[in-house]
């Protein structure tokens, strides 16, 4: 009997070609969001008013009055939002093409010294309060503790500044105590940085900084507070506040980018693309704040490269030149900071820093004081 042949199966047709069907993929790429488009000037320095008549002045202490949009808007148009730019502008406009090293003996004169003084002793006062381990990655409570002992200290410092009046200390200490991070929600963002500027700014109002000080502000001060602030991060680790995470161009810091754009201005070698160069930030890094702020940010993110942990500062990087991230800096200042609610809606106005007629008072919308709100 013949055995049945074995038949081979059937080949396998061809699976069916559905690559003309399928989307073509192409890598998303993000609007740089740090600029305006080309036709779009940045907003320019305006003159910087002259200080008050200080005879008879009546001091209030600074309260929240940009409650509502509204409020917001009557700010935006206000001699007192202008009196912002130009005192920041006007300090970025002091030190363009000016390197730390730059800054002369005489012009640092003895109210800066004793800001700096202000600024070394807040820092021995962290150092007292040293951080518990509670196991979290945000908020150390200890912050607030921190806090509560820089508030006994605002009056004597102030007296060390030539201020005795208690209005006028009661004023102008608040914006200083507002400048180190929210006590309630254990934070800190660039809205806490120009609380600081904005300290700086009434002690300018007084007559105590005058304008031959602005180079000092922000080549002398500003690198003070920064070593201060980057200490209380470091200890407390502050949440960022209101960031836009890894697409904000920095955590905490705006200032040291606008006036570390104005330093480097026209430097003869150090150009946009330099920030990737670690040799360059080793070396000049102590010399211009674009660089040191760049470096700090490298050596804090468990990720290397600004390209993962900070696609914007990365993006900025193509820029042309120094003048375009300039520009860019000016404007995002003004779009990123004074033109956003969530930033400007913990704003103190007082005296010397005027509130608008017709913003509502924090008692007329019904809320808390800043300091009290849970």
């Amino acid at each position: 009997m013949t055995q049945p042949q074995s038949q081979s199966p059937p080949a396998a047709s061809p699976p069916p070609d559905f690559s003309a069907k399928l989307p073509k993929l192409i890598p998303r790429k993000r609007a740089p969001t740090w600029r305006d488009p080309p036709s779009a000037s940045p907003p320019p320095t305006p003159s910087l008013p002259a200080p008050p008549n200080l005879q008879k002045h009546a001091y209030l202490h600074p309260s929240r009055r940009i409650l509502s949009p509204e409020d917001h808007e009557l700010f935006l148009k206000s001699e007192t939002c202008t009196l912002v730019e130009a005192f920041v502008f006007g300090i970025a406009d002091s030190v363009r093409d000016r390197s730390i090293s730059s800054i002369k003996e005489e012009e640092v004169t003895e109210t800066v010294k004793t800001v700096v003084q202000i600024l070394s002793e807040a820092e021995k006062v962290q150092e007292q309060c040293p951080p518990e381990d509670t196991g979290s990655r945000f908020g150390n409570p200890v912050f607030r503790k921190f806090l509560d002992k820089i508030e006994t200290w605002l009056p004597k410092w102030h007296e060390k500044l030539g201020l005795r009046d208690k209005a006028q200390v009661d004023e102008i200490s608040t914006y200083l105590h507002n400048a180190f991070g929210n006590k309630r929600r254990i934070d800190y963002g660039s809205g806490h940085e120009l609380n600081f500027f904005l300290w700086l700014l009434c002690l300018n109002r007084i007559g105590i900084l005058p304008p031959t000080t602005f180079p000092a502000l922000a080549l002398v001060v500003l690198p003070a507070y920064l070593r201060l602030m980057r200490r209380v991060q470091e200890s407390y680790y502050l949440e960022p506040a209101g960031s836009h995470g890894v697409w904000g161009l920095d955590d905490y810091q705006f200032l040291p980018f606008l006036f570390g754009a104005a330093q480097l201005l026209h430097h003869p070698y150090i150009t946009p693309k330099s920030i990737h160069n670690e040799l360059v930030l080793e070396e000049e890094s102590k010399e211009y704040l674009y660089l040191d702020q760049i470096a700090f940010v490298n050596s804090v993110k468990n990720v290397q490269g600004l390209r993962w942990h900070s696609p914007m500062l990365d993006d900025i990087s193509s820029a042309k030149s120094w003048l375009k991230i300039e520009s860019g800096m000016r404007k995002m200042f003004r779009k990123e900071i004074l033109e956003k609610l969530p930033v400007m809606q913990h704003f103190f106005f007082g005296s010397l820093v005027p509130a608008v007629e017709g913003m509502r008072t924090e008692e007329e919308a019904g809320l808390d004081s800043e300091e009290e709100e849970d």
